[in-house]
């Protein structure tokens, strides 16, 4: 049964890749996240041929980031291909133009609040304020939201404390970092279970190498929804 919950990341080489996976994945998926790894690989084709062709979600991940002149062009030039959510990131200026860009599409903006492969000690080499991680992706959800972004990125660790933000009413929240449990962790640092994010708030989860490196991508994937829908992931105040 299919769940939109589940966005499969095709993290794959390129859009052959992608479209392979998701022709192993069938009707278990019906969600899927195209990123930056692919887009020179033919990423836009593959979005357009899964939408249009079949009928599929799409999530297209650009983290954009630029001047607020530039982010909204390019938002609008994306809008036209009927994606269902664009990343940009997090900071006002960037959610606002994009929000402008946008226009009257469907097209959702979620906005980035910190990378879920970083930890306080990246931060610090960054030179990003002190404080603890979490309480600054709360603050960065709160500020996105403010600038009207549709939804945020956050790991599953902060999705309860964002859920609990005023502006949060009516906003998704999409958490990348998730892993059954079990999982190769890989690069990511700030994780929790399909079921705990679930619990926790998130509206979905964003799950890659779990499934498309699996020996057998559908099976992992009907396992993640049988997973969303146990009652390890009923959120009573969501």
């Amino acid at each position: 049964m299919t769940d939109d919950r589940l966005i499969v990341a095709l993290d794959v080489p390129n859009a052959l890749a992608g479209a392979e996976l998701a022709t192993q994945l069938g009707d278990a998926v019906n969600f899927y996240k195209i990123g930056l790894g692919m887009l020179t690989g033919g990423g836009l084709a593959l979005a357009n041929e899964l939408k249009q062709e079949q009928g599929k979600r799409i999530f297209l991940d650009m983290k954009l980031f630029d001047i607020g002149a530039t982010i909204e062009a390019a938002v609008r030039g994306l809008a036209q291909f009927d994606l269902d959510f664009l990343t940009v990131h997090g900071d006002p200026h960037v959610v606002a133009a994009a929000k402008e860009g946008a226009g009257a599409s469907d097209m959702k903006i979620l906005a980035v609040t910190i990378l879920t492969s970083l930890d306080r000690a990246d931060l610090d080499v960054c030179q990003i304020r002190a404080g603890d991680v979490s309480e600054l992706v709360e603050a960065r959800a709160a500020r996105a939201f403010e600038a009207g972004a549709d939804g945020v990125i956050a790991s599953p660790q902060e999705a309860a404390m964002i859920r609990a933000l005023p502006q949060a009413q009516d906003r998704l929240i999409v958490t990348p970092g998730v892993r059954p449990a079990g999982a190769d962790l890989g690069d990511q640092k700030r994780v929790a279970t399909p079921a705990n994010a679930v619990a926790d708030g998130a509206d979905h989860i964003v799950v890659g190498r779990p499934v498309w490196k699996s020996s057998n991508p559908r099976a992992a994937a009907e396992a993640i929804v049988a997973e969303l829908n146990s009652p390890q992931a009923h959120n009573p105040n969501h």
